[in-house]
């Protein structure tokens, strides 16, 4: 179970789930700085 094909596909996950995370709080990021320009507060 815990061989090299394992490990090497856990890892590929792990990168693929951070990538999909960063992607999706850069995307927030930019919208929440391009929205706040528009607001009048």
């Amino acid at each position: 179970m815990l061989d090299g094909v394992f490990f090497s596909h856990a890892i590929a996950w792990l990168i693929g789930a951070m990538t999909v995370c960063a992607a999706g709080f850069t995307f927030a990021a930019l919208f929440s700085l391009g929205r706040s320009g528009y607001r009048k507060d």
